[in-house]
């Protein structure tokens, strides 16, 4: 016969206050926490729709929305900010721009910039970074710090 282990700390006490529950009272508690639950679910999605609605019109005053107002919710992007639609992807820019060219990051970054494309994230500059030295490709490093296109 296996010998039973000994527990401690709250687990064990858990455990035991369970073993005074029964089934038809557990299933009970359970019933209710899935009706508590879809009330909560039903609330949230009122107030989504509520906040959709106040930053609809805060656009349309031409006012500019928080990153906080933007963390939650569903679909929210952490970092908040809109995400825009560019004619060209990153390293298609970054190609255009370096074409012919020796340029540090930030200069990049800044012509990138210059040049139309938008972006709102606040680590913009590691993202460019990071196409310049995984596109091999298509840049070239030149020196510390300096790229060209190829």
């Amino acid at each position: 016969m296996a010998k039973r282990r000994k527990s401690s700390g709250s687990a064990g006490a858990s455990r035991t206050s369970l073993k005074n529950v029964s089934t038809k009272d557990l299933a009970r508690e359970m019933r209710s926490r899935q009706r508590k639950l879809g009330t909560l679910h039903k609330r949230r999605d009122s107030l989504l729709r509520r906040a959709s609605a106040i930053e609809t019109e805060i656009s349309a005053l031409g006012g500019e929305l928080s990153a906080a107002s933007l963390s939650s919710g569903k679909g929210a992007r952490r970092g908040g900010g809109k995400r825009f639609k560019n004619s060209m992807s990153l390293v298609d820019a970054l190609h255009k721009v370096l074409k012919g060219k020796e340029l540090g990051v930030t200069e990049v970054m800044n012509a990138v910039l210059a040049s139309g494309y938008k972006t709102s994230a606040e680590n913009f500059r590691v993202m460019v970074n990071q196409a310049l030295l995984k596109h091999t490709d298509r840049f070239k490093k030149v020196a510390r710090g300096l790229y060209t296109a190829l």
